[in-house]
């Protein structure tokens, strides 16, 4: 859903585009509706407030709950410093019922029997808000994941007719701007946990982030991956994967990071071995970890990028606590 809230000048160069996982899902339908027209949820405010001091003109936003006429995004818009005029949504795979039993554990309907894990359909999708307007979206969402090339699908398992690729999206959005268009690709995979010996989870992660490669080779499956992805181009998202650390399938991101069409601009928010990280999973998860990416075409002229991360008595330390594991990470482009 593409919902356009008024003209706004657009921002001088350089153009700051920014990822944030702001974990805002709840438990239910509309809580998070409620909870930003609450006013009082202090997480909410730590969101807003983290987003206002990077201020970036295009925002993906994930761990956002979908609706059908997008209430809950439009709510935390009105909410934020300076709203943006162009927002976009599309329902995302997490908690859309398979009617299959794919935990195989002798029940229907639970939240890990769905395409994305989720207890309800929309459970933490994935948002857009710009300054400048966008384009027509590319949805790749309902790609089946066994007509991924390479698939590396479990062999036998119960959803191989209808398992989809995106645990929540994988989109392809053009941002409109003065000169030309610059296609976003966005997309969070399923973490390579939570499964056992067979790796489901840790086969989908890599899968959902060796899509991009596909796309960019034009690969095709049965016609299911048409085109490419013509640059300039930026990928963004959640890969839920460290190319060091976690665990999971590490070589895809690595080879997503490394790939000549590609550069990584290695946002740091702080010093030391840890510089890189973009969330903090504390005890007994597996800690400061580097698992979400803004990756620019290789053409394309980075100006700075950076980990949103204030720490100890520093302004906003608190608030990036309060608003998510999850760091917003940023990156400045050039454009002509």
């Amino acid at each position: 859903m593409l919902l356009v809230l008024g003209a706004a000048p657009l921002r001088a160069e350089p153009l700051r585009l920014a990822y944030f996982d702001a974990e805002l899902a709840r438990d239910g339908p509309a809580q998070m509706l409620r909870d930003i027209l609450g006013g009082k949820d202090p997480q909410v405010a730590a969101v807003a407030q983290v987003i206002a001091a990077v201020a970036p003109d295009v925002l993906v936003l994930a761990g956002i709950d979908w609706d059908a006429e997008a209430r809950g995004l439009e709510a935390l818009n009105r909410a934020l410093a300076a709203p943006y005029p162009h927002l976009f949504n599309a329902p995302p795979n997490a908690g859309l019922p398979t009617g299959l039993d794919l935990d195989g554990n002798g029940r229907l309907g639970e939240a890990r029997d769905a395409q994305g894990f989720g207890r309800f359909t929309g459970e933490g999708g994935l948002a857009v808000l710009s300054r400048p307007p966008l384009g027509e979206v590319r949805d790749f969402s309902a790609l089946l994941w066994r007509d991924l090339p390479g698939a590396l699908m479990p062999e036998g398992d119960p959803g191989a007719g209808v398992q989809r690729l995106s645990s929540t999206a994988h989109w392809v959005l053009p941002v409109e701007l003065p000169g030309g268009t610059l296609r976003l690709g966005i997309f969070k995979a399923t973490p390579p946990v939570f499964d056992g010996p067979e790796d489901r989870n840790g086969r989908r992660n890599h899968d959902e982030i060796r899509f991009w490669q596909h796309l960019l080779d034009g690969a095709l499956a049965d016609g299911a991956l048409p085109g490419g992805l013509p640059a300039p181009f930026v990928i963004m998202g959640g890969a839920n994967l460290d190319p060091d650390r976690s665990e999971g399938r590490r070589g895809a991101i690595r080879a997503l990071l490394t790939d000549p069409r590609l550069q990584d601009p290695a946002p740091r928010g702080g010093d030391g071995a840890e510089a890189l990280a973009t969330v903090d999973w504390p005890a007994p998860g597996p800690g400061r970890l580097r698992v979400d990416y803004i990756l620019p075409a290789r053409g394309l002229v980075v100006l700075g990028s950076g980990v949103f991360w204030p720490q100890g008595e520093a302004p906003l330390a608190r608030d990036v606590v309060a608003a998510s594991r999850h760091r917003l990470v940023w990156v400045d482009i050039d454009w002509p």
